[in-house]
């Protein structure tokens, strides 16, 4: 194809337009080069997500705590939860720990 014939073409115009060329250099400096690109804008996104999944992760959590932390108000209850989670015991008790080993 000679340049003569290419340039008859309209698609070769409108891409040959200084206005067009300047527009596409810059959606493509905006879109790939540049610090606030569309990609980086992606990351961020995603980060955001996943802080804001945490967030309510932790919220729940937060919530389950105060949960058990209002049951132990109660002494025999501090004590039961002593004795399942911290493995506590009383004086001159003994406690035996049982831990099932199962093989499939």
């Amino acid at each position: 194809m000679k340049l003569k014939e290419l340039r008859s073409k309209t698609w070769f115009k409108i891409l040959s337009n200084k206005y067009v060329l300047l527009g596409l250099i810059f959606a493509v400096w905006m879109f790939f080069l540049d610090s606030n690109s569309w990609f980086i804008h992606h990351e961020l996104n995603q980060e955001i997500n996943e802080l804001k999944e945490n967030k309510e992760y932790y919220q729940k959590e937060i919530s389950r705590d105060k949960a058990i932390i209002g049951t132990l108000g109660d002494s025999i209850e501090l004590e039961k939860f002593a004795r399942q989670k911290y493995y506590m015991k009383r004086p001159n008790e003994e406690i035996y720990i049982i831990e099932y080993d199962t093989v499939d």
